[in-house]
């Protein structure tokens, strides 16, 4: 798939570019980044130029991966937002969002305004059917931010995420189209109600 670029009211998201190895460096020297995210500790310039010479640019051509750069309107960058898509099939419609945000960049509603217009491009432009979004128990920011996209948290997987080589439990929450007043891409059957 070839890279596209969206924007927001305030954002941009766009494909990485080599020119972003110095913000993704500098934004993944914060703990809490490595702590919450798979980002590798300690994170240098070769993990930063890998992720965005390489690997960014490799989930693109194979359309399994689509990582956009946040930033704001006058370039300042915010973070990273992507999805990755499922298997092939049925699976096929859907897909994972995953994001991370410069320190000095949260609490501005950013990363959810970002993801909010990642998961329309999802439904309309890809024909996703169901986002997921997985935080390891205890993510109070990432949780926030799901929550404010629309996401509603469906429950706690146990042992779902390996952190560190440790499995850790995580909270699983998922967002359909319709959660976003958009019509729904494939057929849906919900269960009864629970009493």
């Amino acid at each position: 798939m070839e890279p596209v670029i969206l924007s927001t009211e305030r954002l941009v998201l766009r494909p990485f570019e080599p020119a972003d190895t110095d913000a993704v460096l500098a934004a993944c020297q914060d703990p809490d980044i490595p702590r919450w995210t798979n980002v590798p500790s300690p994170y240098t310039r070769e993990h930063a130029h890998d992720f965005v010479a390489s690997s960014c640019p490799k989930g693109w051509r194979d359309d399994a991966t689509y990582n956009f750069a946040v930033t704001t309107k006058d370039g300042a960058f915010v973070g990273a937002i992507g999805l990755i898509r499922h298997a092939a099939g049925i699976s096929n419609q859907q897909a994972e969002l995953g994001y991370w945000t410069a320190k000095e960049q949260r609490g501005h509603g950013y990363t959810a305004e970002a993801g909010r217009r990642l998961a329309h491009w999802a439904f309309e432009e890809l024909g996703v059917a169901r986002l997921e979004w997985y935080a390891e128990v205890g993510n109070e920011g990432s949780r926030a931010v799901a929550r404010s996209i629309g996401f509603q948290v469906e429950g706690v997987l146990r042992a779902r995420l390996v952190h560190q080589e440790v499995r850790r439990d995580a909270w699983l929450g998922a967002l359909l189209p319709t959660d976003l007043g958009l019509p729904a891409t494939a057929a849906y059957l919900p269960g009864p109600e629970r009493p």
